[in-house]
């Protein structure tokens, strides 16, 4: 009888993304927390919305959060 592996996940990816109910990974863009007086607006705007991960990411990043 083959054992069950367990699979550890990785840190740094399960503090960076979320799965949605319809199983695509969402993260937060970047650029949102300091020196914010001298980015553009629409810089600022577009971060601050979720981002969805690419279809061509998505499996790879799968596999670093398998428990989500």
């Amino acid at each position: 009888m083959a054992k069950k592996v367990k699979v550890k996940t990785h840190s740094g990816a399960k503090k960076r993304f979320k799965l949605t109910a319809s199983g695509k990974l969402k993260y937060q863009h970047t650029n949102k927390r300091h020196r914010l007086t001298q980015k553009d607006t629409k810089r600022k705007r577009i971060a601050r919305n979720a981002g969805v991960a690419d279809v061509s990411n998505a499996p790879t990043l799968k596999k670093l959060v398998p428990y989500l």
